[in-house]
């Protein structure tokens, strides 16, 4: 018997607002934003997805739409999804949500994406002190290849897959998160909170509480793993009844680290999944880390799909900054500074070093940390695929 149709839980329509689609959507963790959809496990089905923005990017040449972007609404996410076995039990607290991506893509009609570089003063990025203007570039997708007009002598394939997948947080656990990243907290206006009516008070309690999607946390979230793509499989931890599965975010293509912030191909699309509930899963494979049971991480396994390249252009970087100052094993300046020397190398060959910025954010490169022993210096690297590029041999 021939494999059935995915079921479509979740459709939108990328020609209307979020606020506007068929079934809402939200762009905050909560445990009582309500489920949009039942789904059953081992059944097979759709997830469509508008871009991360909301469609607020537009296909054009200006970078006006980046420079003045209102990050306090993002992310837009499809679901809530309530998981049940085959007799209807939800997953309960303390189970795993095993997920497997067995398609995913760009929505038909929508085949193109964008990497952009924020303005410092409206979200900045990991290298904003360099790049402190916003930019952007708009990706067309030719099959698994994308190619630029604003980055010409480029085409790779894209390794597609989405920013988000996670589970709603417990109210214990949405607690630990507020309190530890109170002195870090963002502007916490423009909520959409599904189809809860906004005014309401049942709007404001959880609107007060709400947890932003820009992180990943211990519900999984905006992880951004760029291999996570066609088979791969997600172990997420389940805080609630029914596990509220979200998901969003969707990337045609994302370098390591998606350092300019805005640095994948960001683009609408849709995922095909499957689910299967591994009762009692926290206890028995996710293992805490931290003073509470709930200080688990999720599991990833990456499937066989992912570009072929058997030729890379290697950077280093070590945890001394642009000053000349040691930092003590920070691998984040050692990241920092590998992805510097990347850009003012590959500035040598016609491209502006904000071109570069753009195309390391999104590229299929490759990001390690090399050493994190030596003291003083932590050493990173960024290792390049030199078939990305149409021209000659960049490191002739």
């Amino acid at each position: 018997m021939a494999p059935l149709t995915p079921r479509l839980v979740v459709p939108v329509d990328v020609k209307k607002q979020p606020w506007e689609q068929k079934i809402p959507l939200h762009n905050r963790w909560h445990p009582d934003i309500p489920p949009v959809a039942d789904v059953t496990e081992g059944e097979l089905f759709r997830v469509e997805m508008i871009d991360w923005t909301g469609g607020r990017v537009r296909d054009d040449n200006s970078a006006d739409d980046i420079k003045f972007l209102d990050l306090t609404i993002t992310h837009y996410l499809s679901g809530p999804l309530r998981i049940v076995d085959s007799e209807g039990i939800p997953a309960s607290p303390g189970d795993v949500l095993a997920i497997e991506i067995c398609n995913l893509g760009p929505l038909p009609g929508d085949e193109w994406g964008y990497t952009a570089i924020f303005e410092r003063e409206n979200g900045g990025g990991f290298l904003t002190d360099h790049f402190p203007s916003a930019r952007k570039a708009i990706w067309y997708f030719e099959g698994i290849y994308a190619y630029s007009p604003q980055i010409p002598g480029v085409r790779f394939p894209g390794l597609t897959h989405p920013g988000i997948v996670g589970t709603a947080p417990s109210l214990e656990l949405l607690n630990i998160w507020n309190e530890r990243e109170e002195r870090l907290a963002e502007n916490k206006s423009k909520k959409l909170l599904n189809c809860i009516q906004e005014g309401t008070a049942e709007w404001h309690k959880i609107a007060n509480e709400a947890a932003r999607t820009i992180p990943g946390r211990e519900n999984g979230g905006n992880c951004d793993i760029k291999n996570l793509s066609k088979g791969s499989k997600v172990y997420l931890p389940v805080f609630v009844e029914g596990a509220n599965l979200s998901t969003g975010d969707m990337h045609f293509s994302q370098g390591d680290g998606e350092i300019s912030f805005c640095g994948a191909i960001e683009m609408s699309g849709f995922l095909e999944l499957k689910c299967e509930i591994i009762r009692g899963g926290m206890k028995e494979y996710l293992t805490p880390v931290g003073p509470t049971p709930l200080h688990v991480s999720p599991i990833f396994e990456i499937g066989p799909v992912e570009p072929r390249f058997s030729e890379w252009l290697v950077f280093e970087g070590i945890s001394v900054d642009e000053s000349g100052k040691q930092h003590f094993l920070d691998a984040s300046v050692a990241y920092k500074r590998a992805a510097l020397n990347a850009i003012e190398y590959l500035s040598r060959f016609g491209y502006s070093k904000e071109q570069v910025y753009l195309l390391l954010s999104c590229c299929p490169c490759e990001g390690r940390i090399s050493g994190i022993v030596d003291s003083p210096n932590a050493v990173a690297t960024l290792a390049i695929p030199t078939a990305i590029f149409d021209q000659c041999s960049y490191a002739d």
